[in-house]
């Protein structure tokens, strides 16, 4: 968790400032902050480092997902193509804003593919809600082609991969919004946080109105400002923030460290039979935030990761089995339980979610094990965890 890795003075300086202005909103109060803004400066940081023309800092990734598919237009009864493999809170932000997911194929770039998309387009499907996972880009030449033929809505949720660019272009901007989560897991973490970010000047004031009850932020007097769309209170604190701004600024570099790491892993792993890697389709696009890898078949993966539990080899995934990144331990979402009625309840699901037929996916995740790279560690660290799994592996693969 490379955020977590190297909260320093920087970050208890940034928020010992927002402190001494008594000023935690990230709203006014003009008279109190002292000129600290952090929220501002943060979305500032992240338009400078993936180019976007906007950016609007919220309270977590899902807010920012929820926020990315408001301002893109999704809602009430809109099907949607999504991935199978996913944090939950994908789907979860779609059904939340009435919105009826419809599953597609994921390859082995680990992220939706243009003909898994293909496969379920139906003259009524809207957007597709395409995830980056695992800190690298999705195949965007190819779906970026069944999207415009299609004159489809392309919503990113890039949680996972702040930092990761597709042929020099930051994910996230390929769509008309997309979303980062600065939790405490990622990259960068502001404990809990997350940004929208968009090159569509009207699609952020949306976002902006939104993630704050509505509030449009012209003029001195928050309580007189006009509200133009109808929001709700997704905003981020400046304290969050000044953690969050501190994280940003340090993202070259983790990035760079994360990279050399995972390159000597790979390098030692490369070496062992039947093992293969994550297809990229743009390699130099990578944040290095996991090394992902393949197993010849599920059974093989359980017993790789058993190995590792019995040598004490922690970090690793098994996204097959986890009850919140794969479609087969969510249950709840099968049977539609929630805590009041949604959108779906009403109109119905697009498919039969107790029968997916995902071979591709289910073959994909099964035979898929993740390894979170440290920044961290000093190459001499890395080169020892790689010898020591290549050892575990090899224990079973023998």
């Amino acid at each position: 968790m490379p955020g977590t890795e190297f909260f320093g003075k920087e970050e208890k300086e940034g928020v010992n400032e927002v402190l001494n202005t008594g000023c935690l909103f990230r709203y006014n109060h003009e008279e109190l902050r002292q000129g600290i803004w952090k929220a501002r400066e943060l979305e500032s940081e992240v338009c400078r480092f993936t180019g976007a023309g906007y950016a609007h800092a919220v309270s977590s990734g899902s807010t920012a997902v929820s926020t990315a598919l408001a301002a893109a237009g999704i809602g009430h009864g809109d099907e949607v193509i999504v991935p199978p493999f996913t944090y939950i809170a994908t789907i979860e932000a779609l059904l939340l804003a009435g919105g009826l997911p419809v599953f597609a194929e994921v390859d082995e770039t680990l992220c939706l593919s243009a003909e898994g998309i293909k496969e379920v387009l139906t003259s009524k499907t809207k957007a597709v809600l395409l995830v980056h996972m695992c800190g690298a880009a999705a195949d965007m030449d190819a779906i970026m082609r069944v999207i415009e033929y299609h004159n489809l809505i392309l919503v990113e949720d890039a949680g996972q991969a702040l930092g990761a660019f597709y042929k020099n272009k930051s994910v996230g901007l390929f769509g008309k919004t997309g979303a980062f989560s600065f939790d405490f897991f990622k990259i960068t973490t502001a404990g809990e946080g997350g940004l929208f970010i968009t090159d569509d000047e009207q699609r952020y004031k949306l976002a902006d109105s939104f993630a704050d009850h509505g509030h449009d932020h012209i003029g001195s007097n928050r309580g007189m400002e006009n509200h133009p769309v109808i929001g709700f209170n997704y905003r981020i604190s400046e304290l969050h923030a000044a953690v969050g701004l501190e994280q940003m600024r340090r993202l070259p570099e983790v990035i760079r460290l994360n990279l050399r790491n995972k390159k000597i892993i790979k390098d030692l792993l490369s070496t062992l039979p039947d093992i293969s890697f994550r297809h990229m389709p743009d390699p130099q696009g990578d944040s290095g935030t996991f090394l992902n890898f393949f197993m010849p078949d599920n059974e093989t993966a359980v017993n790789v990761m058993s190995q590792f539990a019995k040598d004490g080899i922690g970090g690793c995934n098994y996204w097959y089995t986890n009850m919140y990144h794969f479609i087969n331990q969510w249950d709840h979402l099968k049977d539609l339980k929630s805590a009041a009625p949604l959108a779906i309840h009403h109109l119905g699901a697009p498919q039969d979610y107790h029968n997916l037929e995902l071979p591709i996916s289910q073959k994909v995740i099964g035979k898929l094990i993740s390894l979170g790279i440290r920044a961290s560690w000093t190459e001499e660290e890395a080169t020892d965890f790689g010898e020591k799994m290549k050892r575990s592996i090899s224990k079973v693969l023998h």
